[in-house]
C-alpha cells in the first residue's frame, strides 16, 4: 500500500515536472511573454508574403498587449523553402510559409496534390477548396502525418502562375526541348516533362542570372514574384504566355508542439493573427497580379494568351495517376466537383 502511494506521488511529481518544462519552453523567461520567429523566403519588401507576415505581427502584438513579440524574417534565415521547413522542425523558426512541393520532402505526399497543374480553374474555385472541407481535411493530414510538428494556420495564395521565356508559346509544341526552371520531381515535374519541356531545378536566388546568361530558356511563376525580381527584363524572360497553369497554394505553418504549449489566450490570439494575415496576403497578391503585369508591359515585356485546353487535357491523366499513387482519389474528385459550383 505504501509502495503504491509513493508510486502515485512519484507519478504526480513527474507529470508536474513535464508540464513545467513545457511551460518553460513556451515561456523561457517565465514572464508571460513569448517570442515568435516568423519567416518566408522572399527578399523584396514589396512582396505579398511580407504584407501577410507584417499583418500577423501587427495583430498578434496588438491583441496580446505586447506579451507576444513577432520577429519577421524576409529571406534572412533562408531563401530556400527547404531551409525554412528544416528550421521549423528544429525550432529555429516558429511560423513559416512553404509550398506544397517542399512539404513533400517531409514525407507528407498528399500536399503535392494542391500543386498539380490545372487542378483549379479559377481563383473562386481555389477559395472553395482551401476554405472548405477539403482544406480542413488537408490541414488534418499535415498535422497528423507530421506528428504535430506542423500545424496549419491558413492558406495563402502566390498568385496565378504563367510561363515566361525567350520566345512566346503559340502552342504546346513550342515547349519541346525548352529548359524550364520549375520543380523537377513530383506532379509538377511530370506535367512539364509531358509537354516536352526539360525541367530544371535552378534555385530562385540564382534564377535572374540563369535567365540572363542562358542557363535556362524559361521559367514559370506569378507576376508579383518574377516581376519584382526583374526576370522580365532578361533575354530569357521577356515573353510571357498566360498559361494560368496554377492558382497557387502556400501553407502558413506553426510548430504544433510549441503552439500546444502556449497559453489558451496566446493560442487564440495567434489564430486571430493568422486569419488576418490570410486576408491581407490574398488581397495584396490579387492587387499585385494586376499591377505587376502592367509594370512588366511598361518595361518592355510581351504578353500573349494561348489556348489552354490542350494543357488542361494533358494534365487530367497526370492528376489521376498521382492521386491514385498517394491514395487521394476522393480528395481529387471533391476538388473537381467544387469546380462546377
Amino acid at each position: 500500500m505504501i509502495n503504491r502511494r509513493y508510486a502515485f506521488i512519484f507519478f504526480i511529481l513527474v507529470t508536474v515536472s513535464l508540464l513545467s518544462a513545457c511551460s518553460e519552453e513556451a515561456d523561457p523567461d517565465g514572464d508571460g511573454k513569448i517570442k515568435i520567429i516568423a519567416a518566408h523566403n522572399q527578399t523584396s519588401p514589396d512582396n505579398p508574403y511580407q504584407t501577410g507576415m507584417l499583418k500577423f505581427k501587427e495583430v498578434a502584438e496588438e491583441k496580446s498587449g505586447g506579451s507576444i513579440e513577432v520577429e519577421v524574417h524576409a529571406g534572412t534565415i533562408g531563401t530556400e523553402e527547404s531551409e525554412l521547413v528544416e528550421k521549423l522542425q528544429l525550432g529555429a523558426a516558429d511560423v513559416v510559409l512553404v509550398s506544397p512541393g517542399f512539404m513533400t520532402q517531409t514525407g507528407i505526399r498528399e500536399v503535392d496534390l494542391f500543386s498539380a497543374p490545372y487542378l483549379f480553374n479559377s481563383y473562386e474555385h481555389w477559395l472553395r477548396v482551401v476554405d472548405g472541407e477539403v482544406g480542413q481535411q488537408m490541414a488534418k493530414i499535415i498535422n497528423e502525418k507530421s506528428n504535430n510538428a506542423f500545424k496549419l494556420l491558413g492558406y495563402w495564395t502566390a498568385g496565378v502562375r504563367h510561363f515566361y521565356g525567350k520566345k512566346p508559346l503559340e502552342s504546346m509544341d513550342d515547349l519541346k526541348g525548352v529548359s524550364l526552371r520549375t520543380q523537377t520531381s513530383g506532379v509538377i515535374g511530370d506535367f512539364w516533362e509531358a509537354t516536352g519541356a526539360i525541367p530544371s531545378s535552378i534555385s530562385w536566388g540564382e534564377l535572374y542570372q540563369g535567365l540572363q546568361q542562358d542557363v535556362v530558356d524559361a521559367s514559370e511563376n506569378a507576376y508579383p514574384f518574377f516581376v519584382q525580381q526583374s526576370h522580365h527584363t532578361t533575354p530569357n524572360g521577356k515573353y510571357i504566355t498566360e498559361t494560368a497553369h496554377d492558382f497557387t497554394t502556400r501553407f502558413l505553418l506553426i510548430n504544433g508542439e510549441k503552439f500546444d504549449n502556449y497559453s489558451q489566450e496566446h493560442q487564440t490570439i495567434i489564430l486571430e493573427a493568422a486569419k488576418a494575415s490570410v486576408e491581407a496576403e490574398r488581397a495584396a497578391t490579387n492587387k499585385q497580379d494586376i499591377d505587376y503585369k502592367e509594370k512588366a508591359i511598361d518595361e518592355g515585356a510581351v504578353v500573349n494568351e494561348i489556348d489552354r485546353q490542350p494543357f488542361i487535357e494533358l494534365a487530367k491523366p497526370i492528376q489521376n495517376n498521382f492521386a491514385e499513387e498517394i491514395d487521394a482519389e476522393q480528395m481529387l474528385q471533391a476538388i473537381r466537383q467544387l469546380a462546377e459550383e
